[in-house]
């Protein structure tokens, strides 16, 4: 334990300061201020290492908390990385983008605001970074077998690495022009600056790992090309099939999907040209969709300089507390405010389009819309609320159906499962035998902390199929271990 009386000293929660928001909205750099080593160590303490720590279970990664809590809370930050990474390749990528369930199942939740658990674990890894004990651990000997990976997100990446480590030859192919995937295109740069993915990516190469970049499968080299010059393969391609938004005058101009707009505008906030772009200046912007890349779309707007921002969500607004459906230790569906929230623009909820609306010459105007409320069959117009909304752009982010899996099927004829995803089995196997699959092209859409639990899952399996049943790589999840829950 760490302090054994802290949890009772020092009862409140302290997080660092975000920036002020007619500062912040000027620039695309992340949006919170530095925490005094002393503030954050005095938080540490507060863990109290119970007999049974729940933050475990609510980590897919079983990250090692009140071990690194206790090392953090000393000071002993070289010990600390050690224990945060030994289950986490990229503590700097959670610790800034995961939701953290670990932090909603903690014990001393029940009855205090929980210990900062994120805060602690990307301070940690910054220390390390600072003190120069982040290095390459490149493999004592080669294997002589290679594996390609096709996809750099957090999955890829992170059975990248753990494959390179133990001794094979890895490739990771990626179809944009550098590596990262939705880490350096989908994930604003208030959010997380590139430069924390380009370290990584750094770190990686000198390990041994190799990036074959602007390279599209299915397209510049098929699956079954692939399949025949590796010795196994890793999808890891995601899920980026976007669901749409099926009512009158969607043809319209001025519909974009999220992830047709948030990559053009990284491009730009990283000084790149791009063009055709579509931004958010001057309009009235409606974003429909209420999660983490909904709240994207309002900081990228209100950065771009929107006249205003509405996000519409058709579910109800969550309460502030824990309800009787989601008890302590599960992650509860509460009323969250993002950064980008607290920027701007207005939140609308239990709300659902009707109708988009056509200024006369092709382009959208507003949006016609009206409370809904649960019913018998499914959501009822509540009748009296219809009305416009003013929108010149609208975005949309809500969620993703599934991978891009054409060519996968027709080059290699995997399976896929009820859910479209690609079917796997408890190594991560596809059907195809040397195939495997990690991440949201398996599990379906989910957190940054589970595609990195299920990469070093998927680097297991890949390691035991080319080492003949064997592998030392830890395993720390498998498919049917979980529900497919936050």
């Amino acid at each position: 334990m760490a302090d054994p009386r802290g949890f009772l000293k020092v009862r409140e929660r302290s997080l660092p300061e975000r920036r002020p928001v007619p500062v912040r909205i000027k620039d695309w750099k992340e949006v919170y201020e530095e925490q005094q080593l002393s503030d954050l160590q005095q938080q540490a303490g507060r863990c109290m290492d119970c007999g049974i720590p729940f933050c475990h279970q609510g980590c897919p990664l079983g990250n090692l908390i009140p071990e690194w809590n206790t090392l953090a809370w000393r000071g002993d930050w070289p010990d600390a990385s050690d224990r945060l990474h030994a289950t986490n390749n990229f503590p700097e990528f959670t610790g800034r983008l995961c939701p953290a369930p670990c932090e909603t199942a903690c014990v001393l939740s029940i009855s205090q605001p929980a210990v900062t658990i994120k805060q602690i674990e990307v301070t940690t890894v910054e220390q390390a970074f600072a003190e120069g004990t982040v290095e390459p651990q490149p493999p004592e000997r080669l294997t002589g077998r290679t594996v390609a990976v096709v996809g750099s997100g957090p999955a890829g990446l992170a059975a990248a690495q753990q494959l390179t480590r133990a001794g094979h030859t890895v490739a990771v192919f990626e179809r944009a022009d550098k590596p990262g995937g939705l880490l350096r295109y989908g994930i604003p740069e208030f959010k997380m600056e590139k430069s924390i993915v380009d370290r990584r990516i750094d770190q990686m190469t000198a390990e041994g790992t190799r990036f074959r970049c602007n390279t599209e499968i299915g397209k510049d080299i098929t699956w079954a090309q692939l399949r025949a010059r590796y010795d196994a393969v890793i999808v890891a391609i995601g899920s980026t099939v976007p669901r749409d938004l099926p009512v009158q005058g969607r043809e319209l101009d001025r519909f974009v999907q999220a992830m047709d707009f948030l990559p053009p505008a990284n491009r730009v906030a990283l000084g790149e040209q791009v063009t055709d772009q579509v931004t958010a200046e001057g309009k009235h912007v409606v974003v429909i969709g209420g999660g983490d890349t909904g709240a994207d779309c309002i900081g990228t707007s209100l950065r771009q300089g929107a006249k205003s921002v509405t996000s519409l969500e058709i579910m109800p607004r969550p309460g502030d507390e824990r309800s009787e459906a989601h008890p302590w230790p599960t992650y509860p569906m509460i009323f969250r405010v993002a950064s980008a929230h607290e920027e701007g623009g207005e939140r609308v909820y239990a709300i659902s389009t009707k109708e988009a609306i056509d200024d006369g010459t092709g382009k959208l105007r507003a949006l016609r819309v009206a409370e809904v409320r649960s019913g018998d069959n499914g959501f009822e117009e509540v009748e009296g609320t219809e009305r416009e909304i003013d929108a010149d752009l609208v975005l949309l982010a809500m969620g993703f159906l599934g991978p891009l899996t054409e060519s996968l099927v027709s080059d290699l004829g995997v399976e896929l499962d009820e859910r479209s995803n690609v079917r796997r089995d408890a190594d991560f196997m596809s059907s195809v035998p040397g195939v495997f699959v990690a991440g949201d092209a398996g599990r379906g859409q989910s957190l940054i902390v589970w595609a990195i639990a299920e990469g070093r899952a998927a680097a297991h399996g890949v390691d035991a199929f080319l080492s003949g049943g064997h592998s030392d790589l830890p395993a720390p999840i498998a498919p049917t271990d979980r529900p497919l829950t936050v």
